[in-house]
């Protein structure tokens, strides 16, 4: 991946994507493995009890089949769940960077800052803290009674400024990628949730098989 420009208008990485552009393709992958679970429950639902009727002899069977078939269901319903949120749009700032589900965002960044950000900062926490010190100075000038103190300062902060105006591409840039890493760690989580659920689901229905099938 070619570093971004260390100047100019240009926004990092402008001759690729926008990271955002994968957002709808990990959606989309969502939204599949939900109409898939919903197939599946759709068929338990719906075969499910007409295969039992005539199939079943004895309160035993009965509860066994009622069991397998909740246990099938409860499978699907927790696919869907956990799929569904990654529907749900991650709200993403700055402080997000300190969460553990882009820990490997950060690391990734960290190793080599000068392949992300070019000489606009050696890391993460260098590339941050510009606004960081433009607040910290307007909140000083604010409290300054002594006029001379107060004018040292506004010139520390137009520097300041001129800090964030040179890195805010970087950061919007960050931000964009931290916020498709959150939809991507989601939709993995999801995947493994997925895998429990197709355990229940598979035991759910060998168990109700079992009990319809004797």
């Amino acid at each position: 991946m070619p570093p971004p420009p260390d100047s100019g208008p240009a926004t990092p990485f402008d001759a690729l994507p926008s990271p955002l552009d994968a957002v709808p393709e990990l959606r989309a992958a969502a939204r599949w493995m939900i109409a898939a679970f919903g197939a599946v429950g759709a068929a338990l639902i719906g075969v499910g009890p007409l295969v039992a009727v005539g199939r079943v002899h004895g309160l035993g069977d009965a509860l066994v089949a009622g069991a397998a078939l909740l246990l099938a269901l409860a499978g699907v319903c927790l696919a869907i769940w956990q799929v569904s949120r990654v529907l749900e749009p991650p709200v993403t700032t700055t402080a997000t960077l300190a969460d553990p589900a882009v820990r490997g965002l950060r690391e990734l960044i960290d190793a080599a800052p000068a392949d992300f950000f070019g000489s606009a900062a050696t890391g993460v926490d260098d590339l941050l803290r510009h606004r960081a010190v433009a607040a910290n100075i307007q909140r000083a000038i604010a409290a300054e009674p002594d006029p001379r103190r107060r004018e040292l300062l506004r010139h520390h902060l137009a520097r300041a400024r001129a800090n964030v105006g040179r890195t805010d591409p970087y950061v919007r840039w960050l931000l964009a990628m931290t916020h498709v890493w959150q939809v991507r760690a989601a939709l993995r989580t999801a995947r493994r949730w997925c895998l429990l659920a197709v355990l229940l689901v598979t035991a759910g229905a060998v168990a109700f098989l079992t009990a319809t099938g004797k």
